[in-house]
């Protein structure tokens, strides 16, 4: 196997199944130098050791998934949802300060489908810019960027009424770009018409926190938030998506994120190595000349 390319990432949804000291242990292995985490593995070993086990391990951190959620009305399941954002931006900031030089304390929200019973989107997205809008004060004390993540609209009802990244955009630009900004997932976005022109627009603004990338394939599963593939089995063409992300000023790691259950079942290790091997051969000859991913 080649080795691994230096600004790979691997997102820790891709080994589902494998608890963090796993997840740690075979990216390491692996030669890959970067890591996304989430936050159920997290807790499941409480943050000081999180924290431990990912300076032990060497690795980077990219980013911490997921906060968001927060499109209900006003009332205890609101400020609930705004009060466990804020622990996602300390838990960010700690893990960012674990890892190896070059870490990023980026958190990605996802910000939540329509309430039961509403079908107002507009004014439910407007809730999703209130919300940051509490959050911003803490994370810019914690030095955390939130890191608006639009999911394709087929998750609009249930899981995200930010669907475009136009949308994110028009939402990140009350704050500063150091505070507020957008994740660009190759899942999510190939569709969109408009996509190459926002994709400049968040580079001219300062907003890409994140590049995502796997492919999508017809036909979805049943469950379709299990649709991601390895980059490069699909359909998407990164080529224009990553080159208006490159020629954007985006200099920092580039993660692949798979919700797959075939993925999933297989042994965590032949997962890192196929994704090394397929971000290979789809996304590093896009890329260049290698560049300093702490840049």
């Amino acid at each position: 196997m080649n080795a691994p390319d230096p600004r790979l990432s691997i997102n820790q949804a891709t080994l589902k199944y494998a608890d963090l000291a796993t997840a740690l242990r075979v990216t390491a292995d692996a030669g890959v130098q970067a890591i996304g985490l989430w936050r159920e593995p997290v807790h499941e070993v409480g943050l000081a050791t999180a924290a431990k086990l990912l300076t032990d391990s060497g690795l980077r951190f990219t980013t911490h998934c997921r906060g968001g959620f927060f499109t209900l009305p006003e009332g205890p399941g609101r400020r609930a949802a705004i009060d466990d954002n804020r622990v996602a931006i300390e838990e960010a900031a700690t893990l960012a300060a674990a890892g190896a030089e070059g870490s990023t304390a980026i958190l990605v929200l996802v910000a939540g489908g329509l309430p039961e019973g509403s079908r107002d989107l507009i004014g439910v997205r407007e809730r999703v810019r209130d919300a940051i809008g509490e959050l911003a004060p803490d994370a810019a004390a914690a030095g955390v960027t939130l890191a608006i993540e639009p999911l394709h609209p087929m998750y609009a009802s249930d899981r995200a009424v930010v669907s475009t990244l136009g949308q994110a955009l028009d939402i990140a630009a009350d704050f500063d770009p150091s505070v507020v900004g957008a994740t660009v997932d190759t899942f999510h976005i190939w569709w969109d018409p408009d996509v190459l022109h926002q994709i400049a627009r968040a580079g001219r603004e300062g907003r890409i926190a994140t590049y995502q990338v796997c492919d999508w394939k017809t036909p979805l599963p049943a469950d379709v938030l299990l649709g991601r593939h390895y980059p490069g089995d699909g359909v998407i063409d990164f080529a224009s998506l990553t080159g208006a992300v490159l020629d954007a000023g985006y200099r920092g790691d580039i993660e692949v994120e798979i919700f797959n259950e075939q993925i999933w079942a297989d042994a965590p290790q032949h997962v890192v190595q196929r994704t090394v091997e397929t971000f290979g051969s789809a996304i590093s000859p896009l890329l260049g000349a290698p560049v300093d991913s702490a840049s």
